[in-house]
């Protein structure tokens, strides 16, 4: 079970990394810098690891994971929103 709680750990405190990009993004109404799809990449590998956390039966990555795509996830939708409408030009 320890290997499961400290990827766990490991989970929650990127997941805060990426909750505070948000709160962030939402401050300052703005995204410079970032690409969508990069975020976008690790969201799904997130995925992956929902139904791999599953089959080895970790729980606490199971809900971590969850927590962590569920912030790539909105990290994503934050940069399309305060994108739409700009050119690259």
């Amino acid at each position: 079970m320890t290997p499961d709680i400290i990827n766990a750990s490991l989970e929650l405190v990127g997941s805060s990394l990426i909750l505070y990009n948000c709160r962030c993004v939402v401050k300052d109404g703005a995204v410079a810098g970032v690409r969508w799809f990069t975020t976008a990449f690790f969201a799904s590998w997130g995925a992956w690891n929902l139904y791999y956390y599953a089959a080895l039966v970790q729980p606490f990555s199971w809900w971590a994971g969850m927590v962590m795509f569920l912030a790539n996830v909105l990290w994503v939708a934050l940069m399309f929103y305060y994108t739409a409408g700009e050119t690259n030009g």
